[in-house]
């Protein structure tokens, strides 16, 4: 099952290459990959790496940050739901 962030971000992918007219095809050839592999960052089925996510914003003419809009919103777990705050440490361990 996919991560929520995984989702979210294939999500953004698919909106932008299709607000550009792009196939996936055409978004494949340019990063380097197989059309498959787009369709299956789009589904959230393959996580999109750090250094992949910056070719695809460069092919899209588009920020990095573009992918992470809204996230907060509907992708932040709770804190209450982890028991922990996100990338605190504990210090008295």
């Amino acid at each position: 099952m996919a991560a929520d962030i995984d989702l979210h971000l294939g999500r953004r992918l698919r909106r932008r290459r299709r607000l550009l007219g792009l196939t996936q095809q055409q978004l494949a050839v340019q990063v380097g990959v197989r059309f498959q592999q787009i369709q299956k960052y789009e589904c959230g089925a393959n996580r999109i790496s750090a250094a992949r996510l910056w070719e695809l914003a460069e092919a899209l003419s588009t920020p990095i940050s573009y992918f992470y809009d809204g996230l907060g919103e509907a992708g932040e777990r709770p804190v209450a739901a982890t028991g922990l705050e996100p990338f605190v440490r504990d210090e008295a361990a």
